[in-house]
């Protein structure tokens, strides 16, 4: 392995342990070498180990486990374990070269009101409530795969088990601030998962972060990594390549003594300014949208329309990208409206200066498109004509 490739360290969550990671490990086969699956202190094989816990002490002791690899990492946390992830990340600055949050419950905790967190104080000793709180948190979990993390969680102490679930409901101090880790990072969610929900990510996880990834994952509930391991792989093998691929780029531009800039579309929506869609724009360039009864042409136009746009959205992340010559395909999702959310792709076509001179977007479903045209009739009513928009039925 290239000691210059950051190695995987896999964090475990509530009542699981290293092995709950063994099906993504073997689906990411060669991308998983020198890969380091922890055991946290009171569960999986350290579940003799004393107390007492926090995710102070977890982020400690994984922090002094990832030291000793002495090399670049990637860390990737499920449940309590992106807490976890999150908190080691702040400790090893640049030794971290980025973050995968699972189904992540918030760092600053999931707030849940004591009489809920009664059910889960009552799993402690308690092998059959422990599977069925699996079972109803889940989709694809058949009976071998629940046996198998009913059994990770039957080793951990009765005693240990509330104490546990305190940990991750109250949280940690850092989740009440920006994050202050500056990489970057991959959030994914399943869809059918009722405990960690798209809107909990939307509201307390992806607002903590500068532009982070957010994927889905469908057929899944709070365990995608063992209901659904084939997709946490393929997410995590493309988020590191992602990162691979920045440092590469990084490297070239230091050796070339000039410092890597984020590309202007990109950075535009981060701004949300005209300013800042006007800088990547040629003067003549037109868009065309699913969104659009018909092209809006020159920069004036298009910069309001995209700025406009960009502040309806709640929540933006650009999932994949491909070039191909002079086009740009991006892949993202969006959050708007409350916690509806859109898929789309954007196809960007530059000139030989490198200026956007033509844009297509494509958002769906459709009737997510239709309402996001009628917003934008409304807000940018005297700028720009309103015949460019759906009017409503």
């Amino acid at each position: 392995m290239n000691p210059t490739q950051p190695s995987l360290v896999f964090i475990h969550g509530f009542l699981d342990g290293a092995r709950a990671w063994d099906d993504v490990v073997r689906h990411l086969g060669e991308r998983a070498t020198g890969a380091l699956t922890v055991d946290l202190p009171g569960m999986g094989a350290r579940s003799d180990e004393p107390g007492p816990y926090s995710l102070e002490r977890y982020a400690t002791d994984v922090t002094t486990q990832v030291r000793t690899l002495a090399r670049p990492v990637v860390l990737v946390g499920q449940s309590m374990g992106a807490q976890i992830a999150e908190l080691v990340a702040e400790r090893l600055g640049e030794q971290v070269r980025g973050l995968v949050l699972l189904t992540p419950v918030p760092l600053g905790g999931a707030g849940l009101p004591d009489e809920a967190m009664g059910d889960f104080h009552a799993l402690g000793g308690n092998p059959a409530a422990q599977r069925e709180m699996r079972r109803n948190f889940s989709v694809s979990l058949d009976d071998a795969r629940l046996e198998f993390l009913g059994q990770l969680g039957d080793r951990i102490a009765a005693a240990t088990v509330g104490t546990l679930a305190d940990t991750w409901n109250k949280g940690h101090p850092s989740g009440a601030e920006p994050a202050r880790f500056r990489g970057p990072v991959q959030i994914a969610y399943s869809e059918n998962d009722a405990f960690v929900t798209a809107e909990v990510i939307a509201s307390a996880v992806t607002p903590r972060f500068e532009a982070p990834g957010v994927a889905s994952i469908e057929r899944a509930g709070h365990w995608p990594h063992v209901e659904q391991p084939a997709e946490v792989a393929r997410i995590v093998e493309a988020f590191l390549v992602k990162v691979e691929s920045a440092a590469n780029a990084s490297d070239a531009s230091n050796a070339a003594g000039a410092p890597v800039k984020p590309q202007g579309w990109t950075r535009a929506f981060e701004a949300k300014s005209q300013d800042s869609f006007a800088d990547a724009f040629a003067p003549d360039v037109v868009l065309e949208a699913s969104v659009l009864v018909k092209p809006v042409s020159g920069v004036d136009q298009v910069k309001a329309v995209m700025t406009t746009a960009s502040k309806i959205y709640e929540a933006l992340a650009f999932t994949h990208e491909a070039r191909n010559g002079l086009r740009d395909y991006l892949e993202w999702e969006v959050q708007a409206f409350g916690g509806e959310r859109m898929r789309g792709v954007t196809v960007l076509t530059k000139n030989a200066a490198g200026k956007i001179e033509h844009i297509a977007i494509h958002h769906r479903p459709l009737s997510g498109a239709l309402k996001f045209s009628a917003e934008m009739s409304r807000r940018l009513q005297g700028q720009v004509d309103a015949s460019h928009f759906y009017r409503g039925a």
